[in-house]
């Protein structure tokens, strides 16, 4: 028997995209007065095993050995050039069926050092002209405010989001792109997976280590500016233009415990309670006593400013998450504070990210339960080693095989209940890793021919996976 009450699938208006971000795409790392981003001192290395590449906490001396350095390369200074290879780079995407692209604004651009009372123009006109381009191709543009593109000077000068200065910095830079944008941009994600401190702490936050005597009580105190950051330019929006939908993002890192034994479970709820913790304050509008027992047991001494509860009541519309893996927890890796590794039950992508279908579809229902708002799959992909064949061609069916299996399991989590609203494979075109800084971490429908040392000549050319894409968004996710 067949119940009209549970949807048979994707909803007509569903937002069918692909995701980037401004610093691992745009390149043009210090044209039209675009003042260096953290991600502009990303060095990539090759002596570095796979499955640690990634970014680690940076001090003041490597800032500036960074600043001055001649002989490193820094892959997301010139990435892919997006910056001037986007018009063709949107009509190939385009072209692919997507009715909607995320990519970020890189701050930088906008506001050079972060402090300035005034904007850079040249930097507005050139999003002035990316996002008319991408309206121009049909397609919806999601746009993210702060993707690892903090102004470097606000590491510098003060000590990033640690200095309670940047709640002021980053809502007047809020509300100069939401008035240059109010009639175009319709959905924004103020901060990029706000729940990464740990292993994207200096991209994400911009606190150098050695600024900070507790580092993880500085990263909290970051964290805690940057939500009411959020919450003054979320009720910011609602005046500049009602229409707005502004989302706050989670990077999924919630784990499964690894086995049922009480004392497991229980620290796995405990550990996971603090990845809801983002979204318990930016959905749900106030602090969980959950977190106040964390601090305390942490000696993390949070301070709140006057009016800053109140300030959080101003909640996101949606939320947004990016899904690629997931994880397992007990009771003594969470005592050591190293809360989760590897799942031995799934197979993992060579960068030893576990690959897990069925996760995603329990991860939905689990936001879906806690806070009844629509979601966003902002980000899900498979990141791989792509070698074009004898006939140059990429015969990508490892990453069809991995985004089917996702979207069946999103398509289930829909029939669940969940009030999914789009899906946003990351890199449809291939960028720069943002963990390790690398070309060779492919997850794009379209080859980009460059290598990790920026040779190659930049050529575009369609994976076996386009094709796929563009069949799945003409069926609207019937067609798999």
């Amino acid at each position: 028997m067949t119940n009209k009450r549970v949807p048979d699938g994707f909803p007509n208006e569903f937002l069918w995209g692909g995701a980037v971000a401004a610093n691992q795409c745009e390149g043009a790392w210090r044209e039209d007065g675009k003042g260096w981003c953290v991600a502009d001192i990303n060095l990539f290395r090759d002596d570095v095993s796979l499955q640690k590449k990634y970014n680690e906490e940076i001090t003041t001396a490597y800032i500036q050995e960074a600043i001055a350095d001649k002989q490193g390369i820094y892959p997301k200074r010139k990435a892919i050039d997006f910056y001037h290879t986007y018009r063709n780079d949107l009509k190939l995407l385009s072209a692919a069926g997507m009715n909607a692209f995320r990519t970020s604004i890189n701050w930088a651009r906008i506001y050079p050092n972060g402090d300035e009372s005034t904007p850079n123009e040249a930097g507005l006109q050139f999003y002035d002209r990316l996002i008319d381009e991408i309206i121009a191709n049909g397609m919806e543009p999601v746009i993210t405010l702060s993707h690892y593109e903090m102004p470097l000077h606000l590491t510098t000068a003060y000590s990033g989001w640690y200095s309670r200065e940047l709640v002021d910095f980053f809502v007047r830079y809020c509300e100069t792109v939401f008035s240059r944008y109010r009639d175009k941009v319709k959905y924004w994600i103020l901060v990029n997976q706000i729940n990464l401190i740990t292993h994207e702490s200096f991209n994400h936050l911009g606190i150098a280590e050695d600024k900070v005597t507790h580092l993880q009580e500085a990263k909290y105190q970051g964290v805690h500016n940057e939500m009411v950051a959020c919450a003054k330019a979320t009720a910011l929006a609602r005046r500049i233009n009602p229409a707005f939908r502004i989302g706050m993002m989670f990077a999924d890192g919630v784990s499964y415990p690894a086995s049922c034994k009480p004392e497991d479970v229980l620290a796995t709820v405990r550990r996971n309670q603090m990845e809801f913790f983002f979204g318990d304050v930016l959905l749900r509008g106030k602090y969980p006593g959950y977190a106040w027992r964390y601090f305390e047991e942490n000696a993390i001494d949070l301070r709140l400013y006057p009016g800053d509860e109140d300030a959080l009541r101003a909640t996101a519309d949606f939320m947004a998450i990016s899904y690629y893996y997931t994880r397992i927890s007990d009771s003594d890796s969470v005592k050591k504070h190293k809360t989760s590794y590897p799942n031995p039950y799934i197979k993992a992508s060579d960068w030893g990210w576990g690959i897990d279908p069925i996760g995603l579809r329990t991860k939905l229902n689990l936001y879906w339960d806690r806070y009844q708002v629509p979601i966003m799959i902002a980000e899900n992909g498979i990141g791989a080693f792509d070698q074009p064949n004898e006939h140059g061609e990429i015969l990508d069916d490892y990453r069809i095989d991995y985004l089917r299996s996702h979207l069946a399991q999103a398509k289930e989590a829909i029939r669940d209940g969940v009030e999914l609203m789009g899906y946003f494979p990351w890199g449809p075109i291939d960028i720069v890793s943002c963990s390790s800084s690398e070309m060779s971490k492919r997850y794009g429908f379209i080859y980009v021919d460059l290598d990790d040392y920026g040779k190659g000549s930049g050529a575009r050319s369609l994976k076996k996976s386009y094709g796929w894409y563009k069949q799945v968004i003409a069926s609207n996710g019937e067609d798999l």
